[in-house]
């Protein structure tokens, strides 16, 4: 479903692919991941979307944030808002939906083919209208999680569908034994 003479670019939905890949038992190597798409095409642009606990003297993800930064991604990030749900319970707010679709609307002149990385419903609508404009769209998440990570209707909407567990063995690595991530693939537990 890729053309080799494509322009790409990459929309990556770090805390909805962090979740998906750890429902499916692996890591996401984020140099792979590059490397696999600057083969399947022109890769203008890989974009990494996170929200950024600012108070913490140390954020688990900052380490991946300063990789990918470094290596060929566009970072997006933006201050997390932590609160206390009615349960009492500490929650973290770090929604990157706004920032990912106008980065898309904004670059769709300039690109044949985006890849979304995410299963959030909420992108239809941007789906949709970048397809109007002739971009071909297509969103990497997994139905074989239980639940699925991917919203029906996003995946309806989408020229392509790339099941994440298919591309384990091009872009992924096993978890750590101890429990623990590898530093290219921290990320925090969002919710919307």
């Amino acid at each position: 479903m890729f053309y080799r003479d494509e322009r790409l670019a990459l929309f990556i939905d770090g805390s909805n692919l962090y979740a998906a890949a750890k429902s499916l038992g692996f890591d996401i190597d984020y140099k792979l991941l590059r490397t696999e798409f600057m083969r399947r095409g022109k890769l203008l642009r890989a974009f990494y979307y996170t929200a950024l606990l600012e108070n913490d003297e140390y954020s688990p993800i900052r380490p991946l944030v300063d990789w990918l930064n470094y290596n060929g991604f566009t970072m997006v990030t933006k201050p997390a808002k932590e609160y206390t749900d009615s349960m009492g319970r500490k929650k973290v707010k770090g929604n990157m939906d706004i920032e990912l679709a106008v980065n898309a609307m904004e670059l769709a002149p300039h690109v044949d083919h985006m890849v979304i990385f995410s299963g959030d419903g909420d992108y239809r609508p941007l789906i949709e209208s970048l397809q109007r404009q002739g971009v071909r769209v297509s969103v990497v998440s997994t139905i074989r999680s239980q639940p699925p990570m991917i919203s029906d209707d996003l995946r309806r909407q989408a020229d392509n569908f790339i099941e994440l567990d298919e591309l384990r063995d091009v872009v992924g690595r096993p978890l750590r034994n101890d429990g623990e991530t590898n530093t290219q693939s921290i990320e925090t537990e969002q919710v919307e």
